[in-house]
């Protein structure tokens, strides 16, 4: 009985893939245990932050999602998009007043990951934050 390589390689593929949650509330496909976002604070209210965020992903790709969150306590937009061929996911959240917490997700379409492109997208909002 012979057993195709190929067969056992994509089963065993299929297997460590799975589902992972995204920082906008969702579950999308992707290798799990690995780091796919990164945090950012600034001193500027959520909905400077929020415009900012939608500016960059629409200047850098398409722009999918844009969405209110009712948090008990703070108040959370998120934003959705497509950049280079990588799902993007940023969640805006109000720390308090004066201070926005942002958190970008990226991953690929196999559902690796790209901390450079998170990375840079997070700067890009920094950088409109200070025009």
């Amino acid at each position: 009985m012979k057993i195709n390589i190929g067969l056992v390689l994509l089963g065993a593929l299929v297997v460590a893939a799975g589902c992972v949650d995204t920082v906008t509330g969702r579950q999308t496909g992707g290798v799990p245990f690995v780091r796919d976002s990164l945090k950012g604070r600034y001193e500027r209210p959520v909905d400077e932050v929020f415009g900012a965020a939608k500016e960059v992903v629409s200047a850098l790709g398409v722009l999918n999602t844009e969405s209110i969150l009712h948090n008990e306590t703070n108040l959370v937009k998120t934003v959705e998009g497509k950049v280079n061929q990588r799902n993007v996911w940023i969640r805006i959240e109000g720390v308090d007043p004066k201070t926005t917490l942002v958190a970008v997700q990226t991953r690929t379409q196999g559902g690796g990951t790209d901390m450079d492109l998170a990375h840079q997208i997070e700067k890009e909002i920094a950088l409109k934050l200070v025009k």
